[in-house]
């Protein structure tokens, strides 16, 4: 099994807007979709999926458990709830959204509780989000490397996490982009225009091919037919040594995703 290299995201799409955006992107040719169980919108996606008529193993679904639900006690039972939203008997991806809070649920726990989901059937693979090099080394030592399939973080030309990135593949830990477009920032930045001009390309092209040709996964979401078919063909696009150094350079330690008492200690 394989983490595939594009997928669609749902964050912060819910009701109509998200069932529009993922019965669209399935219709273009989508065949993976990023959701949450904070994300508030399973359900709809479930929905979507359900009247897309694409057959359930053409699919690659991906789910995340909230903090709230790490507990041994609480996460099968809350994927179990998942499932149901998601109208599926399985999810083919489901990972640790952010690490506890303060320890309280360790990564050790929450680890082994995934992997007897997984052993249940309940998930394909497993994987973290938003976890450091420390707590990478928790996981690992939980329930080794060859069961954990990806490390969801905040990636994108000004935040290139390349000590996570470097432990991660001395480990051959596959890494996922998450707001790979910098909310939209990196497409307003000049290099990227300019790349995006020379290849006659979107800067969304430009970024995501960029991610792409990285090794990581991408995921970016959008409610508009015209984005969804233009990301979706970054996929095709091939950047240059030149191209791939030029964004490389952007590079300025600019996170987005922090939140107040939830956050890790970042590197």
């Amino acid at each position: 099994m394989t983490i595939p290299a594009f997928g669609l995201g749902t964050f912060r799409l819910q009701d109509d807007v998200v069932i529009h955006s993922v019965k669209t992107a399935l219709e273009l040719g989508y065949r993976a979709v990023d959701t949450a169980q904070i994300y508030e919108n399973e359900a709809a996606v479930g929905q979507a999926i359900a009247e897309s008529g694409i057959a359930r193993h053409q699919l690659f679904i991906t789910t995340k458990i909230w903090i709230e639900n790490l507990s041994a006690e609480k996460l099968i039972p809350s994927l179990q709830q998942s499932l149901s939203k998601l109208r599926t008997d399985y999810v083919d991806l489901t990972l640790i959204h952010w690490p506890s809070p303060g320890a309280a649920v360790s990564v050790k726990e929450s680890m082994q509780a995934l992997m007897a989901a997984k052993e249940a059937g309940l998930t394909r693979q497993i994987g973290i989000s938003n976890f450091p090099i420390a707590l990478m080394k928790e996981a690992i030592a939980a329930v080794g490397i060859e069961n954990i399939a990806t490390n969801q973080i905040e990636l994108h030309p000004f935040l290139q996490n390349r000590s996570v990135v470097e432990y991660a593949k001395q480990q051959g830990l596959h890494i996922t982009s998450y707001m790979t477009l910098a909310y939209g920032e990196a497409l307003r930045d000049e290099t990227i225009q300019s790349i995006a001009h020379k290849h006659q390309a979107t800067p969304a092209q430009i970024v995501l091919a960029w991610a792409m040709q990285s090794g990581f996964s991408v995921i970016p979401s959008s409610t508009k037919r015209d984005n969804l078919a233009s990301n979706m063909d970054a996929a095709n696009l091939t950047l240059d040594a030149e191209d791939m150094k030029s964004i490389s350079s952007l590079d300025r330690q600019q996170r987005l995703v922090s939140p107040e008492g939830l956050a890790p200690d970042w590197d």
